[in-house]
C-alpha cells in the first residue's frame, strides 16, 4: 500500500474507482467519479456520478448515507467540486453533513476546481488527503483531464490488421477482418468516446453508420445501463471534398453528425442534426491541430478514431494521437494487400517513433494490442 495509507484505505478507495467505472458510458463531458463514505470502518454510503446535470458521486453518497455521513470519512476519486454549475458543490455537501475526512484520488485539473474544492473542505476543519491511486483514478478520465491539462480531446486511434500487417485486400475489401468478439471490443470503444471521427473518403467508400449498436455491445456493459442511457458519440468527418451526402447511413442514427471541410456547403438536404464545420487551416500541418483545439472547444473529450491510412498516417506523423489500438487478425493477407498507413517522414530506422506497449489481450481468435506514444510523459 502507498505510504501514508493503510490497506483499509486502499480497499475502500478501489471500490469507489469501481463505482466510477459505472459512469464511463453516461458522463461525458464530465469525469466519472465515484464515491465510498466509510464509519467506524464499516462503508455506510456509496455513490457515483451517472450522467451531466444529475448529481454527483458525493451527493449520491451523502443521500445513501443519510445521519449516517456525520463522522465519517470520504473516499473519492476526483477532488470534490467547488462551484456551482449545473449541480451545487459537493465540498460544500460534504461539509454540511459533517464528514471529518476527505481522501481524494487526485486534484481535478478543472480550473473551475484546480485545488479550491480541498481549499474550502480545509477551511471548514475537514482533513484532506491526496493520492491514493492516482494512476487508477487517472486511467478512468484520460479523455477529460487531457481537454483540461491541453485543451484538446484524448485521440485514440484504432486499426485493424493481419498477422502480415495488412489492412485490406487490393481491391479495399476490408470486412470483416476480425472477429465477432473483437468488433464487440471496438463497439464499446465507441459508446465510451465522445465522438467518432472520420473521413469523407471512408464514408464514399464504405456507408458506415459509425454509431453504437446496443445489441452489438458485451453482455457486461449492457448490464450496467439501460438501453435508453446509451449515449451515441458525436460523428464527426472530415470532408473537404464533400464526398458526404444525405442518404449515407451516416443520416440514419439521429445523432449528431458534424462535417468538417475547409468550404461551405449547401446544407439544406441534410438533417437538423447535422451540422458544418469550417476549418481554414491552409496546410495539414495545421489542419489537425487546429481541429483537435475546435473538438476541445466544444468539449469532447475523448476522439475515436476510425478512417482510412491516410488520416491515420497524418495524425501519426504529427504526434496527434494519444493511444494506438490495434486488432489483429490471424489472417495472412499477401504483399498486394494495403499496409497500415504511410508515415513519409521515415527514411532511416532511426527516425521510427518508438511506442510503449501497454497491454495485451486475447479476444477469440483475434489480439488486441494498446501502444502510447514513447515519449508519452
Amino acid at each position: 500500500m502507498q505510504r501514508g495509507f493503510t490497506r483499509d484505505d486502499g480497499r475502500f478507495m478501489q471500490m469507489a474507482l469501481q463505482l466510477a467505472a459505472k459512469g464511463l458510458f453516461t458522463t461525458a463531458p464530465n469525469p466519472a467519479v465515484g464515491c465510498v463514505l466509510v464509519n467506524n470502518g464499516k462503508v455506510v454510503g456509496q455513490g457515483f456520478h451517472f450522467k451531466a446535470g444529475q448529481p454527483h458521486a458525493e451527493v449520491m453518497a451523502l443521500r445513501d448515507a443519510g445521519e449516517r455521513a456525520k463522522g465519517a470519512t470520504a473516499y473519492v476519486t476526483l477532488e470534490p467540486c467547488s462551484h456551482f454549475g449545473r449541480t451545487p458543490p459537493c465540498a460544500r455537501a460534504l461539509i454540511d453533513a459533517g464528514v471529518v475526512r476527505v481522501i481524494a484520488a487526485m486534484q481535478d485539473p478543472n480550473p473551475q476546481v484546480a485545488g479550491n474544492g480541498l481549499a474550502m473542505l480545509k477551511a471548514a476543519g475537514v482533513e484532506t488527503v491526496v493520492g491514493l491511486l492516482q494512476e487508477q483514478a487517472e486511467a478512468l478520465n484520460k479523455g477529460f483531464l487531457k481537454r483540461m491539462r491541453c485543451g484538446v480531446p484524448f485521440v485514440q486511434l484504432k486499426m485493424a490488421i493481419s498477422i502480415d500487417g495488412k489492412t485490406a485486400m487490393a481491391s479495399g475489401e476490408s470486412k470483416w477482418l476480425t472477429g465477432a468478439l473483437a468488433r464487440q471490443d471496438v463497439q464499446a470503444a465507441r459508446a465510451q468516446a465522445a465522438a467518432i471521427l472520420s473521413t469523407g473518403k471512408t464514408v464514399a467508400a464504405d456507408d458506415p453508420l459509425l454509431n453504437v449498436r446496443w445489441e452489438q455491445l458485451p453482455e457486461a456493459v449492457r448490464n450496467d445501463f439501460r438501453q435508453a442511457d446509451l449515449r451515441q458519440p458525436v460523428r464527426i468527418i472530415v470532408d473537404n471534398q464533400h464526398l458526404v451526402r444525405p442518404d449515407h447511413k451516416l443520416f440514419q442514427t439521429p445523432s449528431p453528425v458534424w462535417l468538417v471541410s475547409r468550404n461551405a456547403r449547401e446544407m439544406s438536404a441534410f438533417p437538423d442534426f447535422c451540422q458544418q464545420i469550417r476549418l481554414t487551416a491552409d496546410d495539414n500541418a495545421h489542419y489537425l491541430p487546429a481541429l483537435m483545439r475546435e473538438l476541445g472547444r466544444r468539449q469532447i473529450n475523448s476522439l475515436w478514431i476510425e478512417a482510412g491510412a491516410g488520416l491515420a498516417g497524418a495524425l501519426i506523423e504529427q504526434k496527434l494521437v494519444d493511444e494506438l489500438i490495434v486488432y489483429m487478425a490471424p489472417k495472412l493477407l499477401g504483399e498486394q494487400a494495403k499496409g497500415l498507413f504511410p508515415l513519409s517522414h521515415i527514411h532511416r530506422l532511426a527516425d521510427a517513433p518508438l511506442w510503449r506497449l501497454q497491454s495485451v489481450r486475447q479476444i477469440e481468435s483475434d489480439v488486441k494490442l494498446v501502444y502510447r506514444p514513447y515519449d508519452d510523459s
